[in-house]
């Protein structure tokens, strides 16, 4: 098993794996490292990756992008409707105020959750990396953005089920680039810890973290960033600057229209890449709108005075990231810039004058997430032996737990785990109860939270106790923020058996702890348990010579706004069936191309090397089935298209083609098969001198034989043209050489020999048959 990580973006995904050598990006069919995070729907198949973002332009409607940015997401949120303008494909409300991606497949609309295409994408990677490692895959790590919720977290775990991938953890996307960045540095100093911001600027979005760097060890310090700050914001700049230009110049109104929208907005990418490198810029377009080509032109200055309002908001997150690390621009070793939109030379002088240092690029920009997750995989993996490294990340957010709607916290601001707080972490509640009772996860500053984030996060229902209780019993409750990032709750009790117990010395049944000490907060006691203590509790306890039994308490989870557990197995059968309908039509695919190849093959040889073998009336009936054959491709798709249809055409034809093809092969194979039959006569002859006088007077004369017979057949064979079937075979001749062979051999060891001391009879002639 091969351990994978994969970084997926707004509008590229990247693939890494751990080799014993290394950290690998693998390529995509196309041999590209980067793979289009697309999936196109058309009549009867689903196209993704590079094939899926090859059919933008003329299947916009039913070709999904950019879902990254409806993970988790209502269809009623600010931000969700302003993406909407952008998307050319149809999204609408679902029962729950979810999204619903409507497309055109399989001569039907479907409905399609971001979760879904979110699965078909994770499902079309892992194929790809399953058919560059030719092995199954399973375990990965996967990129996600810090400021991910507990609901997206959630819907990246349940895509990568629907897709039969096992995360072993979701890691945040400048965490996991400075794992790939501190693990391989060796000049980290010991007089204290190296700061190192990471800014890095993607598809749609702004990240930015501090990090310090100590031997064998990195701690990631804060987390800021800006979900709606990207490097398409920049393209859009330059979009709206050409609509304008060509409204005005051309008469053409451009945003009245899906397709030439597509194409400008990819041609304004474009432009983007090269204004970093050059200080201007063209722009053409052949027949963007109405038959007008259209030509722009561009300086950087101009470029750079229309996004100065952007290059100044990605200052933002970078001050909040010094201001909640608690650390000054002074004490930062180096700024490291990272991301697809991080090209840009005016984000490069803003980092410099904010930072104080000019920003570096050691870093490859686009690939070093996935290493990142890909190193993470195999640190988490048993298959893989890493270097001790410890990787210690932060919360961006405050989270609070409520007990009967009453918050149950350990700081004044209702707050359980503080933002900023190091994860994985546990909490242990102890709460007295004697029925069942519900708890509430909640985001404890809806401040820290993106616009238009609900702060409820999931409900749990604890019970019904495993034994009835009248009185109040200690129910302790196991808080985790687990490594994805995502809250789980477990519960238990521990009741007396009625046994006293004296002078224990057994260690298993001493409940130890290395827990902090416990805080009385609103009737319940929290204790905090350190990151190395044990992940489970004894299931044993002593108290004052009594045994206390545990026993687990049930726990039902409700996510708010998540999938349940039946619409994630209806979801897993429909991409099951997705898969099969795709495999079924490659497989068609293949049988159709198979059979064009074959009539362009044959068309070309029944009139060179195969004219002189085929009489005139079978080239014309060849001929006739070869056009009709392919009249019959290019017309429309037969209704009952499948493999058996094209097999049964290419079988037709080859029943007409085969005789010719038998007859031009079996003149090669019969003159080869001639010339060795010929050369074994002549080795046999040439040895017979070393042989007794018997032996070689019956060898030679089956030399003769073989030769007289193969004479008259090639004889009887070269009065005969070339277009009717042969009589001698080259299967016949190597038979005939086969015996000849054999009977030689025979009676060379069937017969005494003779030397010079000795004298013995020859047998008689009837020993040699």
């Amino acid at each position: 098993m091969s351990v994978v990580g994969f970084d997926f973006g707004n509008e590229n995904c990247v693939i890494a794996v751990a080799k014993e050598r290394g950290i690998d990006v693998l390529l995509n069919d196309e041999s590209n490292r980067e793979t289009p995070a697309v999936v196109s729907f058309f009549e009867k198949q689903r196209f993704m990756g590079s094939e899926g973002a090859a059919s933008l332009t003329m299947n916009p409607k039913s070709t999904v992008s950019q879902v990254k940015r409806l993970i988790g997401r209502k269809f009623k949120e600010v931000e969700v409707q302003d993406d909407l303008k952008l998307f050319p494909f149809e999204i609408v409300e679902g029962h729950d105020g979810g999204i619903l991606i409507k497309v055109q497949y399989l001569g039907e609309i479907h409905e399609f959750s971001p979760v879904q295409i979110l699965g078909m994408l994770f499902s079309h990677l892992k194929q790809i990396a399953e058919k560059s490692l030719e092995m199954p895959i399973s375990d990965c790590v996967i990129g996600i953005p810090c400021y991910f919720t507990d609901l997206q977290r959630r819907a990246y775990l349940d895509a990568a089920a629907i897709a039969g991938l096992r995360p072993l953890r979701l890691l945040h996307d400048c965490t996991a680039t400075a794992l790939g960045y501190g693990i391989y540095k060796n000049d980290i100093s010991n007089a204290g810890p190296t700061y190192v911001v990471f800014v890095d600027i993607g598809h749609c979005d702004t990240q930015v973290c501090l990090a310090s760097f100590e031997s064998g060890q990195m701690k990631i310090l804060s987390h800021a960033f800006d979900r709606n700050l990207g490097g398409r914001d920049f393209d859009e700049v330059l979009f709206s600057y050409f609509a304008a230009q060509f409204k005005e110049k051309d008469d053409i109104d451009v945003c009245a229209n899906m397709k030439a929208s597509i194409r400008l907005r990819a041609s304004c990418e474009k432009l983007k890449k090269v204004l970093s490198a050059n200080a201007e810029a063209p722009l053409n377009i052949e027949c963007l709108m109405d038959e007008k080509d259209v030509r722009g032109f561009i300086k950087r200055e101009e470029f750079e005075r229309l996004s100065s309002g952007l290059v100044e908001s990605i200052s933002v997150p970078c001050q909040k990231v010094l201001a909640n690390s608690g650390l000054t621009v002074e004490k930062i070793h180096s700024v490291e810039l990272v991301g697809s939109g991080s090209r840009i030379p005016a984000i490069t002088r803003m980092l410099a004058s904010l930072f104080k240092r000019e920003p570096s690029r050691r870093i490859n920009a686009s690939e070093c997430v996935a290493r990142g997750c890909a190193l993470q995989c195999a640190m988490l993996s048993p298959i893989f032996r890493v270097r001790e490294y410890q990787v210690q990340d932060s919360f961006p957010f405050s989270i609070g737990l409520s007990s009967d709607k009453v918050p149950i916290c350990t700081l004044p601001n209702s707050t359980l785990f503080p933002k900023g707080q190091a994860f994985p972490s546990l909490k242990i509640l102890a709460l007295h109860r004697n029925n069942m009772f519900q708890m509430e996860a909640f985001y404890a500053d809806p401040n820290e939270l993106p616009f238009g984030i609900a702060s409820q996060i999931s409900s749990f229902m604890i019970g019904p106790f495993p034994v009835y209780q009248l009185e109040m019993v200690k129910v302790k409750v196991r808080v985790q923020l687990n490594l994805h990032g995502i809250v789980n709750i477990e519960a238990f009790m521990q009741i007396e058996d009625g046994a006293e117990v004296t002078n224990v010395t057994s260690e298993n049944m001493v409940a130890k702890s290395d827990h902090s000490p416990s805080v009385e907060q609103n009737g319940a006691e929290v204790t905090n348990v350190a990151q190395s203590a044990p992940s489970s509790i004894p299931a044993d306890e002593i108290r004052k010579g009594k045994i206390f039994k545990r026993l687990e308490i049930p726990v039902s989870e409700e996510v708010y706004g998540g999938m349940t557990k039946a619409e994630l197995s209806e979801a897993e059968k429909i991409e099951l069936q997705l898969v099969q309908q795709d495999l079924k039509m490659e497989r068609i695919k293949d049988k159709k191309n198979a059979l064009e190849s074959y009539v362009y093959e044959m068309r070309d040889k029944i009139f060179s090397k195969y004219q002189s073998f085929a009489t005139e009336s079978e080239r014309d009936e060849i001929s006739i089935n070869l056009q009709k054959t392919e009249e019959w491709l290019y017309e429309d798709e037969p209704d009952d298209e499948s493999e058996n249809i094209y097999n049964q055409k290419l079988e037709d034809l080859r029943k007409l083609v085969d005789p010719i093809e038998i007859r031009y092969k079996e003149e090669e194979a019969r003159e080869k098969a001639r010339k060795d039959l010929l050369s074994c006569i002549a080795d046999y002859r040439m040895n017979a001198g070393s042989l007794t006088a018997g032996e070689r007077d019956a060898v030679i004369d089956e030399c003769n034989k073989a030769e007289k017979w193969l004479q008259e057949k090639t004889q009887q064979q070269d009065s005969l043209p070339k277009n009717v079937d042969p009589v001698l075979w080259s299967c016949e001749i190597k038979r005939k050489a086969e015996g000849f062979d054999a009977t030689c051999k025979y009676i060379t060891k069937s017969l005494p020999r003779t030397d010079d001391s000795d004298h013995i009879d020859k047998p008689d002639d009837g020993e040699l048959d």
